[in-house]
């Protein structure tokens, strides 16, 4: 018999085979959302991992970035009160673990800690080796820590560094239950929407392709554009704008918090650039803001035919502020002297200046031409230097008291002087350095004689090292007079260079090189041993009742370096010349621009029997007062006054004071540059110890002088 197949049936087949597509689409669907799932959480894992990392690594270098130059100052003069009070500060930072700051050889100066149980410990974690090693930012990564360090620096001379580490671990509990949460969020949406296919497939066909095409409108779809949008923020598009959906349910609620997060992230990475890109003390761009800007108004000026100027002020003195009245002064006077700049550069740089501090005590501004080519920019940065130089000359009140300082400007022009933002501003600071050896409180434009000046000091600095062990330097020695009698009592050892191309180098020349490059702490100790060497040979040659002493002059980098006592110490030993026959000249500036320490030292010389004089006495900026609180045995009258003490009353009356009241403090008394029989002895008459110059006696080499003392 034929089995007949009735409408019931093959509803029923139909309805079974529907079924059996819906059911088979089901599982697709499903497979497929259980694919989507794990890419979005995939996706969302790395993007998470990559933003936290990025954004703690950016947090933590500014951070470190800013507290290594923030404890320059603190560091350099070992104030272990500011340096571990910004170690707590930063301590106190979410996820950081630990802050270290270490001295240039790797030990640890402060921890953050009331105790300081590690002070003075050499670093021997694994990560230190790298971190002593750095030259600059270093971020290193294990298990466990992020550390990011940073040296610190004064100038090119490293001084130590800090270290700050960051929780890792912390991190990725936080990585973990973000990703623990979005998984769950996507399984209960799953879970719901599988019932909802399910149920709706059994009843009709046309309801699961409507299933299936809420399903991609509503939950596909929405994840897709999650899942782009968290790409954009892995590729560091932080301000990628992301879709919100006004439904109130769980991608509703997972889409407005991918939102929330979004802009989160957006909020802090601006946060870390403006730290990044503004100075801390005065609010002003930084180095890195301004050398962007820089480069960014080139480019567009390039072929333009339009003009910029850049503009470096430097404060006069300002070392001075830190050294007497402390750093917190120093940056209260700072910020002063920011604002005034900043009134300043408003009142006169136009609307397209742009005013930066690079640190310390400089700060850049660059002012730009109009649109009109013919526009003169460098009246402009004339007219702007020229205000800057009165407004930072008026006294700045501070802590009560008036301090005046000045600033020294260099100006370069683009595209005069140079066409790139590297030369621009090498060629400003070169600009800049003439304005200070100029005089200071004023500007000057850079030009390429400037260039060929500093490339002619810098050969000369070249040529200057091993100048000593090649035999290019020698010493003479200008005989020193007593004017009661007339005798020979000693002579004033002077370095004289002969190179071999350049001929006789000026001192004033070279002894400057030799002051600013350091240089003359490795000739100093030459020169006091080959003077006392021949002051020696002098007494053994000739067996005077009265030998001769040789005076040796001492710079003031040799005085701040502290250990002028033992040099001096052993090279007497060495020699065998007797204590007080060595006179050591220090300049007045060196010995008044920090008291107290050159006090101490002088006193110890002094108790070893080495005498200690003043030389250009009345040229610096202090009074015969100060010779109540310096220990010296005497001091030179400048040449300067001795000059004109034939014809110039204030000059003749200054040096008789001088004389007058040094004798008062039991203090001789030298005159220095006596080129005529009048000064000598109207220098005689006001009573005046000792004297040399030209019309008493020439330098001349050991052996000469040996002659001319026999």
């Amino acid at each position: 018999m034929k089995l007949r197949m009735g409408l019931q049936a093959r509803f029923l087949l139909l309805m079974g085979v529907a079924l059996l597509v819906v059911l088979a689409l089901v599982a697709l669907l499903l497979n497929r959302q259980e694919q989507m799932r794990r890419e979005v959480e995939g996706v969302s894992r790395q993007a998470m991992r990559t933003m936290i990392g990025q954004s703690l690594r950016r947090q933590g270098e500014a951070t470190t970035t800013q507290l290594a130059a923030t404890l320059t100052n603190p560091l350099y003069y070992s104030d272990l009160d500011a340096v571990g009070a910004l170690a707590r500060g930063t301590l106190r930072m979410p996820d950081v673990s630990y802050v270290i700051v270490f001295d240039e050889e790797g030990r640890v100066v402060h921890d953050g800690s009331e105790d300081i149980a590690s002070y003075g410990k050499p670093m021997d974690d694994a990560m230190a080796a790298g971190v002593i090693a750095a030259k600059g930012l270093h971020t290193q990564f294990d298990d466990r820590v992020m550390d990011v360090s940073m040296p610190i620096l004064i100038g090119q001379q490293r001084v130590g560094g800090v270290r700050v580490g960051y929780d890792m671990q912390a991190i990725r509990r936080f990585q973990e239950q973000a990703v623990d949460k979005l998984r769950a969020r996507l399984d209960t949406l799953g879970q719901r929407h599988v019932i909802w296919v399910g149920l709706l497939g059994v009843g009709l066909l046309v309801f699961g392709a409507l299933s299936l095409w809420l399903i991609q409108r509503l939950l596909v779809r929405p994840i897709r554009q999650l899942a782009e949008s968290a790409q954009e923020i892995e590729a560091g598009h932080f301000d990628t704008v992301t879709p919100i959906d006004a439904r109130n349910d769980e991608v509703g609620d997972l889409m407005r918090a991918f939102d929330r997060m979004s802009r989160s992230l957006a909020r802090h990475d601006r946060e870390i650039r403006r730290m990044a890109y503004t100075d801390a003390l005065t609010g002003l761009a930084n180095r890195l803001a301004f050398r962007e800007s820089l480069d960014e108004r080139l480019d567009q000026m390039h072929g333009a035919g339009r003009q910029l100027a850049l503009l470096f002020a430097d404060i006069d003195d300002f070392k001075r502020v830190n050294d007497t009245l402390g750093h917190d002064a120093g940056d209260e006077v700072l910020l002063q002297c920011a604002r005034r700049i900043e009134s300043a550069v408003a009142r006169v740089g136009g609307e397209a200046a742009l005013l930066a501090r690079f640190g310390g005590d400089e700060f850049v501004i660059l002012v730009q031409g109009a649109d009109d080519p013919e526009e003169d920019v460098r009246g402009l940065a004339t007219k702007l230097a020229e205000t800057l130089v009165v407004d930072l000359g008026a006294p700045v009140d501070v802590q009560g008291r008036q301090v005046f300082l000045g600033t020294s400007i260099g100006i370069t022009l683009f595209p005069e002087d140079a066409a790139s933002g590297t030369s621009l501003m090498k060629n400003g600071d070169i600009a800049m350095y003439q304005a200070k050896v100029a005089g200071k409180n004023c500007f000057r434009f850079y030009s390429r004689a400037m260039n060929q000046a500093v490339e002619r000091r810098v050969h000369l600095e070249q040529e200057l090292r091993g100048a000593w062990d090649r035999g290019e330097l020698s010493l003479v020695y200008q005989p020193v007079f007593r004017l009661v009698d007339g005798a020979m009592i000693g002579a004033e050892a002077l370095l004289r260079w002969r190179h071999p191309e350049l001929g006789f180098v000026a001192p004033s020349v070279f002894i400057d090189v030799a002051e600013q490059s350091g240089l003359i702490e490795i000739l100093g100790p030459h020169v006091l041993h080959a003077a006392c060497s021949d002051a020696v040979a002098w007494q053994k040659a000739r067996q005077d009742p009265d030998p001769l002493f040789v005076a040796v002059n001492v710079s003031p980098r040799q005085l701040r370096s502290g250990d002028l006592p033992d040099v001096v110490s052993a090279c007497l030993r060495d020699t065998g010349l007797t204590a007080d026959l060595l006179h050591l000249e220090l300049t007045e500036t060196a010995v008044i621009g920090d008291e107290l320490h050159a006090s101490a030292l002088l006193s110890e010389l002094r108790g070893m029997g080495v005498r200690v004089w003043l030389d250009d006495f009345g040229t610096g900026f202090s009074g015969l007062s100060h010779l109540r609180r310096v220990p010296v045995d005497g001091v030179k009258i400048d040449r300067s006054f001795v000059a004109d003490v034939l014809r110039d009353p204030d000059d003749l009356a200054l040096t008789t004071a001088i004389i007058a009241m040094a004798h008062s403090l039991g203090i001789l008394v030298v005159a220095e540059g006596v080129e005529k029989e009048g000064q000598y002895a109207i220098l005689r008459e006001r009573g005046c110890d000792f004297a040399q110059g030209y019309w008493l006696g020439h330098p001349v080499t050991a052996e000469e002088f040996l002659q001319l003392r026999r």
